[in-house]
Order: structure tokens, then C-alpha cells, then sequence
């Protein structure tokens, strides 16, 4: 195992990642600059690894900033960045979000597992439950974010654009509304690679649609 100092891409914070464990990449980069939060409120990251959703969400006047994973050696690794970051007003816990028992939070983050379990082909036990629906798929993750969630909450995520249809059906099924979509485009292809969703679980009048491209 051979750990990395690198920037959090589209700022000056630093943070260090294990080449063994799930790395940041351009969905956690596009969601990081997608996602907002407002004076005081908590926010909720399921499945923080090293931490990097919140290091983003700490560039705003959060009141708490909350880390839930289930590998106790994330926790360690988002710890060790929250604290080298100068973070104080954290709460960080190694374990399943379905066992997970918290105060409802006003801001939710997911960077999910994209793909179901019969796609698995990872040995690595760290890039299998980050990339694979073994322990989390989306329907309990929408159930469990609905449960941990205040009334006004905004939930935040990014996902494989190919599944979309599924996940607005899920969404619908478990009570969420999706207020903002930016459907994701690489320059070299013509669908959609990812889509980053703000649902909220009270109804909204008209989703805001915002397509954007990514240059390489």
C-alpha cells in the first residue's frame, strides 16, 4: 500500500489517498463543484473514503461535517485529511449507513457504487464495495438517505449516466424529487457519461436541466 499527497482538483486542498482503495476522480471532482451548502447546516457523506466530498463541503459555512464508511481504514485516511485541513466540527463513524443512527441533516452527499453485483470482477475488497452494489445498492441508499434526512433536505449524488432511467424510478418509488440534473458529455461521445442529481424530498414546481461537456 503506497499512499499519495495530491490537490483536491479545483482547489488548494490537500489530501492523501491510498493507491489501494477507491481514488478521486472526475465524478468526484464534477459532484464536489456541483454540490452547494448553506450557513449552519450538517451535512452527511455516505461512504467517505478518504473524505473528499467533505473537504469540498468544508469551503462553505457548514455547521458539522459528518463521514460515514464502512471500512475503518477510510475513516482513518478522511480523519487524518479533515484534521491536516484544520477541520474541527466532524463526526466520523466506521460503519454500514444501515446501521447508522444520526440527528436528520439539512445536506447529503453519495458518490455511489455504480454497478450491481453480477458486474463484479475485483479482487480488491476496498475497489469492490466502492464500485460494486454488494453491501449498498441504490434503493437502499435512496431508503436510508430519506431516513437520516430533514424535511428540506438536499441530496446531492452522481451516477452512471447508462442507468439513469432506473434511478429516476427507484427515486420516484422511495419518495425523492429530483430538483437539478446536469447530464454529463465527454467531447468525444454522443451519450451522456454521468449525471449529477440534487433531490429533495419535497415536490418541485420544474426539474432544472443543465447539460455540461467535459474537455480533455
Amino acid at each position: 500500500m503506497n499512499r499519495m499527497n495530491n490537490y483536491l482538483h479545483g482547489t488548494d486542498i490537500w489530501l492523501y489517498q491510498r493507491d489501494d482503495m477507491f481514488r478521486v476522480n472526475t465524478d468526484t471532482y464534477l459532484l464536489g463543484m456541483f454540490l452547494k451548502v448553506f450557513e449552519g447546516e450538517t451535512v452527511l457523506d455516505i461512504g467517505t473514503n478518504n473524505g473528499a466530498l467533505l473537504l469540498y463541503a468544508s469551503r462553505f459555512p457548514y455547521r458539522k461535517l459528518i463521514g460515514v464508511d464502512i471500512f475503518p481504514e477510510a475513516i482513518e485516511l478522511a480523519e487524518e485529511n479533515l484534521k491536516r485541513n484544520q477541520i474541527t466540527e466532524y463526526e466520523l463513524y466506521a460503519e454500514k449507513i444501515q446501521n447508522t443512527c444520526l440527528d436528520p441533516v439539512d445536506v447529503i452527499l453519495s458518490n455511489p457504487p455504480y454497478f450491481p453485483v453480477s458486474d463484479n470482477t475485483n479482487l480488491n475488497p476496498y475497489m469492490n464495495l466502492a464500485r460494486h452494489e454488494i453491501e449498498l445498492d441504490f434503493r437502499q441508499l435512496c431508503e436510508h438517505a430519506r431516513r437520516l434526512a430533514k424535511p428540506t433536505v438536499r441530496w446531492y449524488l452522481v451516477h452512471r449516466a447508462s442507468r439513469l432511467e432506473e434511478l429516476k424510478e427507484i427515486l420516484r418509488n422511495t419518495g425523492w424529487h429530483i430538483a437539478v440534473m446536469q447530464l454529463v458529455y465527454d467531447q468525444n461521445k454522443t451519450e451522456p457519461v454521468s449525471v449529477l442529481m440534487e433531490c429533495r424530498l419535497k415536490p418541485v414546481k420544474q426539474m432544472v436541466l443543465q447539460p455540461i461537456t467535459l474537455t480533455r
